[in-house]
């Protein structure tokens, strides 16, 4: 079996929610665990620091991980989805997972005859615990795919977990309140062992984390309550200088987007548990995760600047949790004129989002080629709802062409509301 045809098995073969929406879940534990069993358990040969949460946990995954390897450790990172290529998802110290190693595991699994259908993000999730353990990592750092209680992930015992922020989304699969979702994602609480909560400022959200973790005798941080960061800079290639509770020198942040700054101090916060359960991290290695985990990890799509004359960011920012932040910051930026790249999942929040937006930026609407994603003319229509100008573009691509067209080196050009808007045009500009 070859690469390519692995990875239309995984992408069509099998049930898989980025591709299908609600008919590709399948939340529940039991396939995991058949899974685990067939492969030897090999997620208890690392230790495994577990990062749920609504928004946020790509890049808190990324920084933790990104620190851990600059601290000398050889670190696997699980997250998802991907922009580009399915191996992004499955990285030791930075390094996709081999085509054959892909290639290979497929041709088990059909060989296995185990007797259970799982989904993309389950043969995924066990093909991501295997890799690892033939990596001989020391760490991993997992991130949940969809909630935390039910998600296939959860079949680890890790020495950390980290749940960054609660607010509306999926809530098909996860509840309608704060409260309820908040519960999901507290699943991953083990007992006794430590958690941080990057922000519980809601007060449902707030009594579900501690009495969850008050339940499972487990320290429980919310970091938000302590900062760590005492403030912030903007840089001008993009990224932030942050001051830091015990540290003398500055950190440079490389990621951009207002909203890193919480990441960074709960991640702050995550290092310090990390410090007293006696793994080695100098404030050197923070220092230096800090200021490349891009090129450590290969983290991408966050509040990324791709180009300049005009000014072109790319952020995969996709529910109304996000955009609170990320639509104050793009009403911030220093140009002429605003050009927005957007295209949605049909199954987002996006009348609250649409409302959020800049009323006196040009539009270009689009989509993603898949199947969940809300078409270009249908998004245009609820746009011009809200007052935003703008016409339908169903390729991605042709969206991105037209902006850079109509933009003045003065201007800015925003791509996102969907890590596939991200992933369809990132595909198309390698090419």
């Amino acid at each position: 079996m070859t690469y390519k045809e692995a990875t239309e098995y995984l992408f069509s073969q099998i049930p898989a929610f980025e591709r299908q929406g609600a008919s590709g879940y399948k939340p529940g534990l039991g396939t995991a665990i058949a899974l685990d069993n067939w492969l030897g358990n090999p997620h208890r040969a690392y230790r495994c620091i577990h990062v749920a949460g609504t928004n946020g946990k790509g890049s808190v995954s990324n920084l933790i991980a990104a620190t851990l390897q600059a601290a000398g450790y050889r670190v696997g990172l699980f997250t998802s989805p991907h922009l580009v290529d399915f191996r992004e998802r499955i990285r030791v110290d930075g390094q996709m997972i081999a085509k054959r190693t892909v290639s290979r595991f497929v041709e088990r699994w059909l060989q296995s005859g185990l007797g259970c259908e799982p989904s993309f993000f389950e043969l995924t999730t066990a093909l991501a615990f295997e890799h690892f353990k033939k990596q001989q990592v020391d760490f991993a750092v997992i991130e949940v795919g969809l909630g935390g209680r039910l998600d296939c992930s959860n079949i680890i015992t890790p020495m950390l977990s980290v749940i960054t922020n609660i607010s509306i989304d999926h809530t098909q699969f996860l509840g309608n309140t704060l409260a309820q979702i908040a519960s999901e994602k507290a699943g991953i609480i083990k007992d006794e062992v430590p958690v941080v909560v990057g922000d519980a400022s809601q007060p449902e959200v707030r009594k579900v984390m501690e009495e969850t973790a008050l339940a499972h005798h487990s320290p429980i941080i919310i970091a938000n309550d302590s900062p760590l960061v005492m403030g912030s800079v903007k840089n001008t290639d993009g990224g932030f200088s942050i001051f830091a509770t015990g540290y003398d020198d500055t950190l440079v942040c490389q990621l951009g987007g207002d909203y890193q700054v919480a990441n960074v101090n709960t991640v702050l916060h995550a290092i310090e548990i990390l410090k007293k359960s006696g793994v080695k991290i100098r404030k050197t290695a923070v220092k230096n995760a800090l200021a490349h985990v891009c090129q450590l990890t290969g983290f991408m799509g966050r509040w990324m600047v791709i180009g300049k004359k005009p000014t072109v960011i790319c952020d995969a920012g996709h529910n109304a949790g996000a955009w609170k932040i990320q639509s104050k910051q793009l009403q911030e930026l220093e140009c002429d004129k605003l050009h927005m790249v957007l295209g949605f999942s049909a199954d987002k929040d996006i009348n609250t989002v649409l409302g959020m937006m800049p009323k006196d930026a040009i539009y270009y609407f689009t989509q993603a080629q898949s199947a969940r994603s809300l078409k270009a003319e249908a998004l245009r229509a609820l746009g011009a709802e809200h007052g935003l100008k703008g016409e339908a573009y169903p390729v991605a691509l042709n969206a991105y062409q037209a902006a850079m067209r109509a933009a003045k080196p003065n201007d800015a050009v925003f791509v996102g509301g969907s890590f596939y808007v991200l992933g369809d045009l990132f595909k198309q500009l390698k090419k």
